[in-house]
């Protein structure tokens, strides 16, 4: 009997710990692997997966950097900083 590849769970996310930095860098690697054209389907269509989640992951930080950047400017909460005032510690 042969055994049937495991459905990624959409509810899951296998990614929440994973930085924006190390999401992007494995997407980079998983284009490059499909490029070669090496790939089975079968490794092309998981692969494709997961690209998709890699970059939902990724357009995720991005916009929670985004809205956090414009909720900080748009308070008010950031101020000039002047380097002459700064200790030398």
């Amino acid at each position: 009997m042969a055994k049937k590849p495991r459905e990624p769970d959409a509810s899951s996310d296998d990614l929440e710990d994973v930085s924006f930095e190390a999401a992007l860098a494995e997407l980079e690697g998983l284009v490059e692997k499909m490029e070669t054209g090496e790939l089975t389907l079968e490794q092309s269509l998981a692969a494709f997966e997961r690209g998709v989640r890699l970059t939902r992951h990724c357009q995720a930080a991005l916009q929670a950097a985004e809205l956090k950047v414009k909720v900080l400017t748009e308070s008010g909460a950031l101020e000039d900083l002047d380097v002459d005032t700064l200790d030398d510690a």
